[in-house]
């Protein structure tokens, strides 16, 4: 069973305000897109930033926090993420599609949580 109220104690050390929270793939997708999650500390606020190889626009919730994310609010992060349609150009939400492979240095049960949900879905 999963921690899902587990929360890092925090993302920063030193100097360092930004770093590589997640790194995700969409095997099903036809790119196979890898996304990357970053975790920046601007003006006392840890902000969210989804990016891809492409610079596409993504939507996150939350976009912000005061504190390191619990694993259950960094699940619904992921899961949740979508393309901004304001900037949507062809089939990027395409990108999107299945269940992704993901992994976190600050998460140590993402990768697992989401090799079972995909192994629940018949994926792999």
């Amino acid at each position: 069973m999963f921690d899902f109220k587990f929360t890092p104690e925090t993302y920063f050390q030193e100097d360092t305000t930004s770093v590589l929270l997640v790194r995700m793939q969409y095997p099903e997708s036809q790119w196979g897109e890898q996304i990357s999650i970053y975790a920046h500390w601007i003006e006392g606020k840890i902000q969210f930033e989804a990016v891809d190889f492409y610079g596409n626009d993504f939507m996150l919730y939350p976009s912000s926090s005061f504190e390191p994310l619990n694993f259950e609010d960094l699940v619904y992060l992921l899961e949740g993420i979508q393309v901004n349609q304001d900037s949507n150009e062809g089939n990027i939400e395409m990108t999107l599609y299945g269940i992704p492979k993901a992994e976190s240095a600050f998460y140590p049960e993402l990768k697992k949580y989401f090799e079972e949900k995909r192994e629940n879905a018949g994926l792999d």
